[in-house]
């Protein structure tokens, strides 16, 4: 496997804490001889477990990069046992522009992995991550939310892999980060995303999906914020107890076709919010085709009962855009 092109300005095997950047050489416009900084920060204190944390996947969900720099803010060096390796806007690009995808290449780094260390910035920085960072990490965590375009009941995401043990292991970490909801990614799974990425590495990994709506929710980023501390705790890069574990609602995509999607162009005129459950039959909401005043709106409905674990958050929609994620219980 060849190594990344990517090039840190600090030694992650360094003692004491340290910021800087990943540098990723990509030659535009913008900048066509340096080179386009990921921040990094790393707080490595004698020899423990090694935690991951990454925010900033996408870069119009904020939550979790806000949670995640309280955290790099309020911790000092001496409160470490082992390492914290902290990304928080790792499409730092789509961050600046508050864009899901990066403005430099038009690539989603969440469908970019395992990535290419000769391809294009999104796929270098997806490259690093998988072959460089991942293998140094006993857990890793990722925190998304819906962004402008959608809005999810608040959930952590842990991946069923063909591993046993690393399923355990993702569920554990899963319910220890606290919330109420846990949404299990099977067999739709995305294979680009970071979860299939560290379950290529073999790591305990967990994603978070944090509301949405592309501002800051206090409350919910007050929940992301905690469900960091948790899982420091738990993994013993922190001291302290972890406070009870109540076991959290599991859902999963059962099939796809569950969930709607925009059958033409207009106003999605809501009548369900995620985090409700829905009946067969049930009224979503009505399609409004504004544009065409003479056509009349339609209603659309649930084809099946289930939970609304997503609904969107735009008001005009295009044809195939997804309106409510529908899933059902699991075990």
């Amino acid at each position: 496997m060849p190594k990344s092109t990517v090039a840190p300005t600090i030694d992650l095997a360094a003692e004491g804490k340290q910021v800087g950047d990943l540098r990723v050489r990509w030659s535009d416009n913008s900048v066509p001889l340096g080179y386009h900084p990921v921040p990094i920060i790393s707080l490595k204190n004698g020899a423990g477990p090694v935690i991951l944390i990454i925010g900033g996947t996408h870069g119009d969900e904020f939550e979790g990069p806000s949670a995640i720099m309280r955290l790099a803010g309020d911790l000092s060096i001496e409160d470490v046992t082992g390492q914290i390796i902290i990304v928080p806007s790792l499409n730092r690009p789509a961050v600046a522009a508050s864009t899901r995808v990066s403005p430099l290449d038009q690539v989603n780094l969440n469908r970019a992995f395992p990535g290419d260390p000769m391809g294009a910035l999104t796929e270098q920085i997806a490259y690093y991550v998988e072959t460089e960072l991942l293998p140094l990490a006993d857990a890793a965590l990722d925190l998304h939310s819906g962004g402008k375009a959608a809005y999810f009941a608040p959930c952590t995401l842990p991946t069923r892999t063909a591993d046993p043990g690393l399923y355990a292991r993702n569920l554990t970490l899963a319910e220890v980060f606290g919330l109420p909801l846990v949404w299990v990614l099977g067999g739709f799974n995305e294979p680009r995303s970071l979860n299939s990425a560290a379950e290529r590495a073999g790591v305990p990994m967990i994603a978070t999906e944090l509301g949405g709506g592309g501002g800051v929710d206090p409350d919910i980023a007050n929940l992301a914020e905690q469900g960091l501390y948790r899982v420091l705790r738990h993994m013993g890069v922190l001291a302290g107890e972890v406070s009870e574990i109540r076991t959290p609602r599991r859902v999963e995509i059962a099939d796809p076709d569950h969930s709607i999607y925009a059958p033409g162009e207009g106003i999605f005129d809501r009548k369900v919010s995620a985090g409700h459950g829905v009946r067969k039959g049930q009224v979503a909401g009505y399609l409004h085709y504004v544009c065409e005043p003479r056509r009349a709106s339609e209603t659309i409905t649930f084809s099946h009962d289930g939970f609304v674990l997503a609904h969107t958050n735009r008001g005009y929609v295009a044809r195939g855009d997804l309106l409510m994620l529908v899933v059902q219980d699991t075990e």
